[in-house]
């Protein structure tokens, strides 16, 4: 496939820029009047207008696209999209004022999700999340992390990894598994936390293990769930089984997560809307990434992370959704984007690129997609007409994406 006049062709690193850090998240190479050749799944070419070659052999189809900018596919490296069914019956709550951890003590929250999980089949849960799914990839997502998390017993989370497992094999889009068994104690294990996360070492990440079913460990490290001494424990333990550690930390406290996470070369820390001088510290020239959410703060009320001091202390930072039924109904990584620059006061070019580029680095596939770059998955969308690129940020709510392309070919649903 040949793209021809394209406006601007956004975020075409080099094969070796990685990741972004600190100050660099401002450098957003963009060529305008380009032309981009896609071939067997893959970036093959692109240049300007001016020097485009006179011909190429082997095309199957050919686009002009006028006025309008190519970006890389969104890399949405925090989900939580396998879930039995939404809770909206809690969203009368919040407005009324409770908080997230008052629902939570009164039975919603993670333990809601657990128990509708619980009673719905392997079928049910694939068929739910190929639909999200779908509706994520339409909105220029073209990698994603799926957790599990709603299953809180050794056969439900086995059934949540099956199904991410079953997403990895059915969608045209890489996809990496985090196992989130440690996201709430179950209602029985409440005053036995030893208990449970015997559990998770004994029974649940051998068999894991023996599927293949995870890329990642993930802890919910916070006040009220589990502690940074019992997710250290599950850290280590899993390391033994090959998974690296993810961490939710420092959402509604500074809890030493983010110090935590840096000491056991996490890939990434995750949340951070409460991040004191220690963690700022911890993260300062680490190459664990912090993984921003904002539109979970916007959608809960609670602050937004501190991008800018992040940013000032050389860290690497990705955007990505948290889309899940409790505190992030939404996977619209292009609301993300806006609300990097709106919330986190994040200029356009650093919020692309903590959402692409970084956010394939959160997944590690940041050699595969992430980026314009030669040789990479041909993952990329192309926009409506656009004045700028400031534009996509600043239409927040209007989706400025009018094709999808995955593996060099558009992509219909």
């Amino acid at each position: 496939m040949l793209i021809t006049n394209i406006k601007a062709l956004v975020g075409i690193h080099p094969k070796e820029k990685l990741f972004l850090r600190g100050s660099e998240l401002k450098q957003l190479p963009i060529l305008e009047n380009a032309w981009l050749l896609l071939e067997d799944g893959l970036i093959k070419d692109f240049g300007s207008m001016s020097e485009m070659p006179s011909q190429i052999s082997n095309l199957n189809s050919q686009i002009s696209v006028e006025g309008r900018f190519v970006f890389p596919s969104w890399c949405d490296s925090h989900t939580h999209i396998v879930f039995a069914a939404p809770r909206e019956e809690e969203f009368a709550l919040k407005i009324a004022g409770k908080t997230y951890e008052e629902i939570a003590a009164a039975g919603g929250g993670i333990l809601n999700s657990a128990n509708k999980l619980q009673k719905a089949t392997e079928d049910e849960l694939f068929e739910s999340a190929s639909i999200r799914l779908k509706d994520m990839i339409k909105q220029g997502t073209g990698a994603v992390e799926i957790k599990s998390g709603y299953g809180l017993t050794v056969e439900s989370e086995l059934k949540m990894l099956r199904v991410i497992k079953r997403l990895k094999q059915a969608f045209p889009i890489p996809i990496k598994a985090s196992l989130l068994a440690a996201h709430a104690y179950p209602t029985e294990y409440k005053n036995n936390h030893q208990a449970y996360i015997a559990l998770i070492i004994n029974e649940l990440l051998p068999k894991v293990s023996a599927e293949n079913l995870a890329d990642y460990i993930d802890v919910f490290c916070e006040k009220g769930f589990f502690s940074t001494e019992e997710t250290a424990q599950i850290l280590t333990a899993a390391a033994n089984y090959g998974l690296k550690p993810k961490i939710h930390a420092n959402q509604l406290s500074s809890s030493g997560a983010v110090e935590l996470g840096v000491k056991h070369d996490a890939v990434s820390v995750d949340h951070l809307e409460e991040t004191d001088a220690h963690a700022l510290q911890a993260l300062s020239n680490s190459n664990t990434i912090a993984t921003l959410l904002p539109s979970c703060s916007f959608y809960i009320n609670i602050p937004f992370a501190n991008a800018k001091g992040l940013i000032n202390n050389n860290a690497i930072i990705a955007l990505a959704s948290d889309y899940n039924p409790g505190s992030t109904p939404s996977g619209n990584m292009n609301f993300v984007v806006s609300l990097g620059c709106i919330k986190l006061k994040m200029t356009a070019e650093q919020a692309v690129n903590a959402a692409t580029l970084n956010g394939a680095a959160a997944m590690e596939l940041n050699d595969e997609v992430g980026s314009i770059t030669i040789g990479k998955k041909a993952n990329l969308f192309i926009t409506r007409p656009m004045t700028s690129l400031a534009y996509l940020p600043y239409s927040f709510g209007q989706s400025q994406i009018e094709t999808v392309i995955l593996n060099g070919e558009i992509y219909n649903g």
